[in-house]
Parts: C-alpha cells; structure tokens; sequence
C-alpha cells in the first residue's frame, strides 16, 4: 500500500477537483495532498535507506513478471519526495496567481492527475505500464497547457503535444518490439532475459527507440524545441512545475532502464548519448543566451541542464551516475525557483516578461534581488551553494573518464548561464523601469500600493531555504546519491526485491 500511495493520493485529490466546484475547497484538498505526499515520498525514500534495499509490490496478487510491479529505491524514494515538494510549492504560488475561473475549469485536477503520472513513472517495474503513465502525463499537461484558452497558450500546446507524441509513437513501437524479442515487459526480468543479447539486431533496435522517446520527453537534442515553445505560455505556476516534474522524468527513464534493461557501456548506445548530451548542452545554453524573455531563458536554460544530466549516464562511472542524481536534487528547487522569481518580477513590472520592458526594483524591493540570486547563483554554479557541487561531480568525473570536450562544454555553459541570468538581474533590478513615469512601477510596488501577497514570497523563500540546505549538508546529499547510484550500477538488490526466486 505504501508504494501505491503516491499515485492513489494524487488521483483521488484529481477526481474529488473534478467533481467538488467550490475553488476553495480545490485550494484545501491539493495543498493538503501535496504535504501528504511530501510525507509518503520521505517515508519511502527513509524505509529504503534504513532497509539498505528496494520496495517492491505485486498488484492484485500476481507475482512478478506476469503482475503489475511498483519498485521504489533510494532513487524513486527521493524523486517522489521532491515531486510533493515541487507540487506544493506550485500550489501555494497558483493561490495566488490562478483565479477561481481556471480552478474551476479543472487546473488543480489536471495539476495532481498530472503528478500521478510523475509519480507512476518513477515506482512502476515494467515498460508498458511506464507508457501509461507517460501518456497520464501527456494529457494532463496538454490540459494545464491550454486552461484559460489564451491564443499563444494554444500555439505552445500543439508544438508541445506535435512533438511529444513523436515521442509516443517510438515509445509504443520500441516497447512492441522488444516484448516481441523478449517474451516480456517486467524491467527486472527483461536485465534478466536480455543479457549477453545487445548484439541483436531487435534488442538493439528496441533500445534505439525508447532512447529515443525517453530523450524526446528529456528534451534531448534533436526534439527539445517544443520545451522553449511551450513553457512560456501557461500560468507561472503550471511553468515551474512542468520544470520541475516532466524533464526529469524523461531523464530518470534513461538512467533507470538504461542502467538496468539494457546493460551500460553498449558502443553504439554510448556513441548517440555523448552526442546528444553535448549538442544539447551547447544549443541549450547558446539558445538562452539569445533569448530576451524570461521564460524562455529558462526554458533554454533547463534544455541545456538536461544535457548535463544526461552526460552522467554516457559517461556511466560510479562518480558521474552520483554526479547526475545529485544535479536532480540541486536542479530541481533551483530551476522551479527561479521560474517562480520570475512571475514576481513580471507581476511588479504589468506582466511584462521581456528584457527591455522591465527594470527599476532594486531600489524598491532589494529583498526581491537576493531572492533571484540564491537559485541564479546556484545554477551558475558558484560555491558553496549546490550547483557548484553538482558542476564539480561531473566536471571530475568528465576530466576521470578524459572526456574533457564534454567537460569543457559543462564549463563553458556555465559562463554562458552567468551571461544571460547576469543580463536578467541587471535589466530587473539595475535599469530603470522603462515606462512613461520612470520608476513607477505598475505593479504591487508601485507607490501607494501594497506589495506581492505574502503566498508568493513563502513559496519563492522555501524554495530558496532547500537550496541552502542542500548547499550547506551538500556531503549528505551526496552520500545519498553515491548510494542511488550504486543500486543503478548494480541493480542485483532491485532483481532480488522484484524477482525474489
């Protein structure tokens, strides 16, 4: 039932938003579900480190591989837990920022069906079932993309769904033929089947094109344009938690199934992952560079993070698998930080999101300058906060492995990251606001009026209050991520919990 829970309880809070039409009751039963499932992620994620071993769960009684398997390990523990933490804070934002019209129109039902399909995809044992909730997820942000009916919010939405099912399509033909291949879909039993059996030519086919569809939904070089077209669009708060929740789950099926499905250090599996991380990386952080809306810097700016993470798994040593778990937990908080920081910037300057149309808060609101720089600075990677750790991990284990290229690209996107967020902080904050009456602002902090709702402040210093913790006990999240990494490097204890004989 514990393994269970994180999907149930979001599914539930779903059906209960649909059918219950006051918003206030939709604010109290999804913020109440978001800190439950901050509760059961954690309790998860401490019962797998205290046990030294994975969960698993049978279905409807049926053992494993004919039965549908939920498996957590130190890995699924910790993405659940962070999922309630980026849904939360999401929610507290939308109190906020989403009025009662859109709530009604399904946005906090669509929000959880949503992460029930995050978190689905991070417990579930076997392929098929990964596919199902890949597509809960498809259809749930398709909904949260186009809710208010905005025109550009319908523009965003086809390229997203356009792309995406690209995506679907290898997904379902790659899984149709490996269960051909293989006799089944269970992700245990197929390490089992398939090993010693990458040299064919349908187990090698199929890996091909689920790396494919995985690296669609990461946003992986060639099919990340629908992120920068899509993320700008919805509400802020729906942005933050798309940056949070639906890359990373893209990214996680990479490492989990090509960490235990398909063994690591194939050539030609090895070969695409490079490129495609270093493309991405590059075009990623030159596409925010060239960029003068903030939304899109971001959404830039996660496309090039993708890369990144996906470097840890090509390079594949025991350090850049640490490397790549530990920018999940950095990354995260951070990105959805910054998003959030963002809509308050553009809420103060009449909802004006490019460069040359904000400036002038400096001076009102200095406390809105240090909220910026907590998760910019982290990203950019400057010590001690936690993204000069992640960049560290993986830059040792690039420079370890003498992928120095891919190192240097890691290096290099980080000046770039310190160009394009450095240019942010100076047009919000530096210039002055660029209206008819200079330096009156026409938002919640223009003269005579009262300042953003204090919903919106919490959100954006709990966020920032993660990252300096992770920064301060960075040792601590490293060691559980050292540990996430050795059960991917050596899944025998996740073969053993799901194939117990």
């Amino acid at each position: 039932m514990l393994l269970a829970a994180p999907i149930l309880l979001p599914l539930a809070t779903a059906v209960l938003c649909f059918i219950l039409r006051r918003h206030w009751v939709h604010r109290t039963l999804s913020l109440g579900s978001a800190v439950v499932l901050i509760l059961i992620g954690a309790t998860i994620l401490i019962t797998t480190l205290t046990a030294q071993a994975p969960l698993a769960a049978q279905m409807g009684g049926w053992a494993a591989p004919f039965g549908i398997t939920l498996v957590a390990d130190t890995l699924s523990g910790a993405m659940v837990t962070i999922a309630g933490i980026a849904l939360l804070s999401a929610m507290v934002y939308a109190t906020v920022e989403v009025g009662p019209e859109t709530e009604r129109h399904g946005f906090h039902a669509l929000s959880h069906s949503m992460t029930a399909g995050v978190c689905g995809a991070f417990l579930t044992g076997d392929l098929f079932n990964l596919y199902v909730w890949y597509e809960v997820m498809l259809i749930s942000s398709f909904g949260l993309l186009v809710v208010g009916g905005e025109r550009r919010q319908i523009d965003g939405a086809v390229k997203y769904v356009a792309l995406n099912l690209v995506g679907t399509l290898a997904f379902l033909v790659g899984v149709g033929l490996l269960y051909g291949t293989a006799g089944t879909l269970n992700m245990a039993d197929l390490a089992v089947v398939l090993k010693d059996r990458m040299g064919e030519t349908a187990v090698l086919g199929a890996a091909g094109l689920l790396l494919f569809a995985f690296g669609a939904k990461a946003a992986l070089f060639p099919v990340f344009f629908w992120l920068p077209a899509a993320y700008h669009t919805p509400a802020v708060a729906t942005s933050a938690l798309f940056s949070a929740m639906l890359t990373k789950v893209g990214v996680y099926s990479l490492l989990r199934v090509f960490t235990l499905v398909f063994p690591p250090g194939d050539p030609v599996i090895e070969g695409i992952l490079y490129g495609a991380a270093g493309l991405t990386i590059a075009l990623g952080a030159l596409g925010a560079a060239a960029e003068d809306e903030m939304r899109r810097i971001f959404s830039f700016h996660i496309v090039s993070q993708i890369g990144v993470m996906t470097l840890g798994l090509a390079i594949g040593t025991p350090l850049a698998l640490a490397g790549a778990v530990f920018y999940f937990f950095h990354h995260i908080p951070a990105m959805m930080n910054l998003f959030l920081v963002g809509g308050i910037i553009s809420r103060e300057c009449g909802g004006a999101e490019r460069l040359g149309r904000i400036g002038g808060l400096y001076g009102l609101a200095p406390w809105l300058a240090v909220l910026f720089l907590v998760p910019a600075l982290s990203l950019i990677g400057v010590p001690p906060l936690s993204g000069f750790w992640a960049k560290l991990f993986m830059v040792r284990a690039g420079v370890e492995a003498e992928q120095y290229l891919m190192a240097g690209l890691i290096l290099a996107a980080s000046v770039l990251t310190f160009f394009y967020l450095g240019r942010l902080f100076v047009a919000a904050f530096w210039q002055p606001y660029p209206g008819e009456d200079e330096g009156a602002l026409p938002g919640a902090l223009a003269p005579g009026v009262v300042y953003p709702p204090r919903r919106l402040v919490f959100s954006v210093m709990a966020l920032g209050g993660v990252t300096v913790v992770i920064s301060l006990y960075a040792s601590v999240f490293y060691d559980v991520a050292a540990y996430a990494a050795g059960e991917l490097s050596d899944p025998i204890s996740y073969l053993r919990a799901v194939l117990p004989g």
